[in-house]
């Protein structure tokens, strides 16, 4: 008893030694991680991120790996073992329990559910590749989801670091303008792919739906077959998704696939498939609270080994046996299929689609601001949809929404890109101009590509059977916005309108044309964006998308102040027969007035409108002002005149016209102020083109406040010499075209 008396205090001794040994070490690594803030008792991970640390702390970070790596392989050879006799053959996806995780793959399938929940893992994240090329698909058909696409592209051009390739399914009416819009927006290192839509429906026409996305909702069930057959991998999105992160943070989450998980999607955040919304809700079926299709990661390459274009038939085909239709488009078939084939699914995060509908559980997928990855507004209130966050989730939407596209053609760095050849002429002819010319600035101006978004409304013609219909055809500006009412009410037929906007500007002619029970009940108006760019008005480019964009053989080209009278579209369709305009080269005239009144009672015919002629209510345009414009009209001889009449070109005509749809364009070269309508009747007179004055046709110009434009002209000496030299140029050019005929516009302008 007495000899174990010593070792007992041996032993106290060195258990308090090691204590005080084991104290001191934790104490000194807990001090000198804290030194850049952080503390062991973190995650490893951050352990891992820092790569300026002493050398002392190198090899203790690298032992705690080596024993967290042991720890990690003999976890997974445990949930191996267990998981052995429940593991099904190979290939056979039909009965096997579901084994994925929340953005799990092969490295760390031990995770827990409450381990694999929605927060970022840090430096264990997968990274894409610099310059790796992501591709991107949507299913986009109609005005409306054509004008939501280029939200989601704004978004993910804001935040990307990559090259981006965008495979758009569209019908005919998305395929026009996106592929205008991308053509014109020149956005470097984004390649963009067009797929007719019309050539699927026969995949999934069959598929009774009751989803308002139609027969487009099914779309996404056959991409293995519309997408080329190199393609691999794709992230396959939802036209009503915002980022709110770079797209290559979702793209890396394909490296953390298993090899035989195909898809990756997100948890539904509503209880839709759980069956409990209300009485006799019966849902298609679905694993747990099924999965959201607005985000996906489709392994196309992998799809296509299994089968993928049978099974799902097959999946839809047994359930619609029951339930007769789809409720959610493809997301019922996807989530139908996943059901059975649950080791083919690879769970994400729920912030990679924070579902914006009604009575959801999108609040448990953030905690922060920055834990936000994706938005989707998934429900047909869209915007109106209730949510605590919402006012948040709605600046961000409205900040990419009315962002300036034009700031989001950067150059990636360090990544080569191929230059469209739109691109490369832009830029040789930029590297042509002289920018020590006094009228640099002009010059740019004629050759800058502008971003156009044609159809922003929706828009609907039928084509007249007798080929008489007739466009009118005019620009705008958003100080001009009262105007199109009152010509709506003046003009039945349909508008081809150019606006020239921002893209700000662009969303409030959206909220106003949307207000305006005019507007929304004509849809035979096409209302085309070109984006503001440069300090020039290009108001010939501009009239130009608009005349390029007119759908009838017809066309009245006129300016947006002007209210023609009522019945002038009727009258025009009667004279373009009775002057067989079909087979001959005419301009009809419609003489031009105005009023300096705001209020005007306006002449419902040509006696009442002489009247007011003559009582200084109304006055020929611009007789005080410029009277050489319109004087060519002959407007004494149009009072009394009862058949049209010819007149001929003079120097500065410029009276309003109708013409074949063929016609020439107008002259870009003139920007702004100064003879930007002279130039292009001129041109009409060079191709020979007859002037008939209608003897019953007229139009009023309404007051409204001087253009910018028209202030610099008369302020600014270089301004008007620039458009001198212009002029000079145009007649040279007319020369070139036209030869010895077109002289005698150079002699004209030297006579004035």
């Amino acid at each position: 008893m007495l000899m174990l008396c010593p070792c007992r205090g041996k032993l106290k001794l060195l258990v308090v030694s090691l204590s005080f040994v084991i104290l001191f070490t934790w104490l000194y690594l807990l001090v000198g991680n804290s030194e850049n803030g952080r503390s062991l008792l973190l995650s490893a991970c951050l352990v891992e991120s820092t790569e300026a640390r002493l050398l002392e702390r190198d090899v203790l970070a690298s032992r705690v790996r080596e024993v967290e790596e042991e720890n990690r392989q003999i976890r997974l050879q445990l949930s191996q073992s267990q998981g052995l006799a429940a593991q099904p053959a190979e290939g056979n996806y039909g009965n096997q329990q579901w084994v994925a995780s929340a953005d799990t793959g092969p490295e760390d399938v031990e995770n827990t559910a409450e381990e694999r929940a929605n927060h970022s893992e840090c430096s264990r994240s997968p990274t894409a590749e610099k310059c790796e090329l992501i591709h991107v698909a949507c299913v986009c058909a109609g005005h409306n989801a054509s004008r939501d696409v280029v939200t989601l592209v704004k978004s993910i051009l804001f935040h990307r670091r990559n090259p981006l390739h965008f495979h758009f399914i569209t019908d005919t009416v998305a395929n026009q303008i996106l592929s205008t819009l991308f053509q014109s927006w020149m956005v470097p290192s984004v390649q963009v792919s067009f797929y007719d839509a019309d050539e699927l429906k026969s995949e999934v026409s069959w598929i009774p739906n009751k989803h308002y996305s139609g027969i487009y909702g099914l779309m996404k069930l056959t991409l293995t077959k519309a997408l080329p057959s190199n393609l691999s991998k794709v992230i396959v999105l939802d036209t009503d998704i915002t980022f709110a992160t770079d797209i290559a943070e979702l793209w890396a989450i394909f490296r953390k696939f298993t090899e035989k998980q195909v898809i990756g999607l997100v948890e539904n955040q509503s209880d839709w498939y759980l069956g409990n919304l209300w009485k006799n809700h019966k849902p298609w079926p679905a694993l747990g609270r099924g999965f959201n299709t607005g985000v996906i990661l489709l392994y196309i390459e992998r799809l296509r080994r299994i089968g993928w274009e049978q099974m799902w038939r097959l999946t839809a085909e047994r359930e619609l046996m029951s339930m007769l239709s789809t409720s959610l488009a493809d997301q019922d078939i996807f989530n139908a299929f996943i059901k059975q084939n649950p080791v083919l699914v690879h769970q994400l995060p729920c912030f990679w689609n924070v579902q914006l509908s009604d009575h959801t559980r999108s609040e448990q997928c953030y905690t922060e601001v920055s834990d936000l990855k994706v938005i989707h507004w998934n429900s047909p209130k869209k915007l109106r949809v209730k949510n605590k966050h919402v006012e948040f989730f709605r600046n961000l939407y409205l900040t990419f929404l009315e962002y300036d596209g034009n700031l989001l053609r950067r150059e990636l760095f360090g990544c080569p890109s191929q230059a469209s050849s739109e691109s490369t002429a832009l830029q040789q002819a930029l590297e042509e101009l002289d920018e020590d010319d006094q009228c640099y600035d002009f010059r740019r101006e004629r050759i800058m590509v502008h971003r156009v978004h044609l159809y922003f409304l929706q828009y609907e013609y039928t084509p007249t059977a007798d080929g008489t219909d007739i466009t009118l055809v005019a620009q705008l500006s958003m100080d001009r916005l009262q105007m199109l009412e009152a010509i709506c009410k003046h003009w039945e037929g349909p508008i081809s309108l150019a606006l020239y906007m921002s893209d700000a500007e662009a969303q409030q002619f959206l909220r106003y044309a949307q207000a305006s029970e005019v507007l929304k009940n004509r849809k035979n108006v096409g209302y085309h964006i070109v984006y503001k760019e440069g300090q020039f008005y290009p108001v010939n480019l501009v009239r130009n998308v608009a005349l390029r964009n007119v759908n009838t053989p017809y066309v009245f080209l006129t300016d947006v102040d002007f209210l023609p009278m009522y019945g002038l579209y009727d009258y025009l369709r009667k004279s373009i027969v009775q002057l067989d305009m079909a087979n001959t080269k005419k301009a009809l005239v419609v003489p031009a007035f105005e009023t300096l009144r705001y209020r005007l009672s306006f002449p419902k015919s040509k006696a009442e409108l002489l009247s007011m002629l003559d009582m200084g209510t109304l006055y020929t345009f611009r007789y005080h002002v410029w009277t050489k414009g319109h004087a060519p009209t002959k407007y004494a001889k149009w009072r009394t005149a009862t058949t049209p009449y010819k007149v001929e070109w003079e120097a500065d005509f410029e009276p309003y016209v109708v013409v074949r749809r063929d016609c020439p364009e107008y002259d870009q070269r003139f920007v702004g102020f100064g003879w930007n309508k002279v130039s292009h009747i001129m041109e009409l007179d060079a191709q020979e083109y007859d002037l008939i004055v209608l003897p019953n046709a007229f139009m009023i110009h309404m007051p409204h406040a001087p253009s910018f434009d028209i202030s610099k002209f008369r302020s600014s000496p270089s301004y008007r010499y620039c458009l001198t030299t212009l002029k000079d140029e145009f007649h040279q050019d007319l020369s070139r075209k036209y030869g010895s005929a077109a002289l005698k516009y150079l002699t004209a302008q030297r006579n004035i």
